[in-house]
Formats: C-alpha cells, structure tokens, sequence
C-alpha cells in the first residue's frame, strides 16, 4: 500500500509539471520564426494603461498631426510638379489604435499573434486621434497617401473594413501595400517613390522612417536617430508608441528565445538608475 502511495504521489507530480508547462509555455510564430516563450504579460500594464487613459497621449498624436500638416503645406508650396507628392503612413499605432489587444494580453496573460486575428477580424480598431482629418487633408491638397503596413496580406480584407469604415481615404489595392515576404518596408516605400515625391514619413517605429534601424543595437538606433535629427518634425512624424516596437527588440538584442526571468533581467540591466 505505501509503495502505491509513493507511484500515485510521483505520478501527480508528474502531471501537475506537465500541466503547469503547458499553461506557461506556448510555441508562437513571429514574422516566419518559432519562438518557445513563457508568457507574462504584467510587465506591459502601465504601457497600456498610459496609452488608453492619458490626455498626453491624444495631445502627442494631435500635436504629430498638426505638425505634420505644416510640412505638408511647406512642401505643395513649393513643388515642382515633377512628382506627384505622396505620404506614407504605417496603420497600427499611426492611424490605428489597437490597445485594445495589448490590453487583453495583458488581462488574458497571452501575446502576439494569439488572439491577433481574431482581433484584426472584428475590424472595431479606432483611429488615432487626429490621423483621418490629417490624411483627408491631405488628399484634399492633391497629395496621394500610402499605408505601408506589416500587416499581412491575409488580413487585407478586415483592414479595408475597418480602416474605410473610419474614414479613411485611398483605401485601394494600389494604396494600401501589406506585408508579402518581408517585414522590411524598404522595397515598398521604393515602389511609391518611383512615381512620387516623399514628402511625409509617418510612424511608430524607426523602421517606418528608414532601413538603416533594422536589427540595430539601442546604441546604433541611437546614432541614426542623430544623424536624422533635423529630419524630425518636418520629413518624419513619429507617434507614441510604449507599448511594442523594435525599441524593446532592440533592448532585447532580437533574441526573443529568452525565458521571461531573462528577458527581466535585460531590461532592468538597460535602466539608468541614480
């Protein structure tokens, strides 16, 4: 009898690891590579909570936009008529608010790409304070606007939706250019630039703006940044973003195969204490 106590003892052990690692463990693909991750999502609370329920947040975006609206009056002021002038937008986090999602990680303990179809499916994202009547102004000024997203091609139909259904404008297969094979937006800011004049650039990340921020260390980041520095505010348009973005990637060193006791550590060892 004390011998069978000992097997069923050992074998509840045995099953409650087993069902402990599959409540902390999930296999997840992200952009094309599988990645083994224990999720935590806690650490993301008041990115969030800033996002959805500060004043600042709406005062940066509306701040984003207004200034935008000044460089783009700059510039048809002085065309050429050589180019078409053209802007080009990301969606998310740029015209679109999807902090809804980052929320539910939170709330549900998971993160991208669980759940993320399902999200882009409901189509229910709102636009980011100021983003349509800047673009609708834009147009109205004779300027093409482009969204350059990494969003994929496969969620093309729900972006279209929910993007129209917000107002805004040239939402079309010739100016809405999603994520095929890379998430690099290199190749398809070229293909806008070949028929038009860049004018406006705007973004939540870096890599909205150019390719030289990819898969570059915080200090590199830094550096382009510099180098860019009178660019900001005229050329790029950034918008806040604490949520997610290659910043963090970049604090991670792109190695997200890390447990998240790891991924802690790094980013308290990237903190600038007293």
């Amino acid at each position: 009898m004390k011998n069978l106590f000992v097997i069923v003892l050992v074998g509840l052990f045995a099953l409650s690891a087993c069902q402990t690692e599959r409540i902390v463990e999930k296999t997840v693909v992200v952009h094309d590579t599988v990645y083994v991750n224990n999720f935590d999502y806690d650490y993301m609370l008041m990115a969030v909570l800033w996002y959805q329920t500060s004043s600042e947040m709406r005062a940066l975006c509306y701040q984003a936009f207004n200034t935008a609206r000044i460089s783009l009056d700059q510039a048809v002021a002085v065309n050429n008529g050589q180019k078409k002038l053209a802007v080009v937008v990301d969606i998310d986090e740029t015209m679109v608010d999807n902090s809804p999602y980052e929320a539910q990680n939170v709330l549900g303990n998971f993160g991208y790409p669980e759940r993320w179809s399902e999200w882009i499916d409901k189509a229910s994202a709102t636009a980011i304070p100021g983003a349509v009547d800047f673009m609708k102004y834009a147009v109205s000024k004779g300027v093409d606007v482009f969204y350059v997203s990494n969003r994929k091609i496969a969620e093309k139909d729900a972006t279209v939706k929910n993007m129209r259904a917000l107002g805004f404008p040239m939402i079309d297969d010739d100016h809405l250019l999603l994520r095929d094979k890379t998430s690099s937006k290199n190749e398809r800011r070229d293909k806008v630039a070949a028929t038009h004049e860049i004018i406006l650039l705007i973004g939540d990340n870096m890599n909205d703006f150019s390719g030289a921020y990819e898969n570059k260390t915080v200090v590199d980041r830094f550096a382009v940044t510099d180098e860019n520095k009178s660019e900001f505010g005229k050329r790029f348009i950034v918008l806040p973003n604490p949520m997610y973005g290659d910043w963090e990637s970049a604090v991670l060193k792109y190695n997200f195969k890390q447990t998240n006791e790891q991924k802690d550590s790094v980013r308290k060892e990237n903190l600038k204490g007293m």
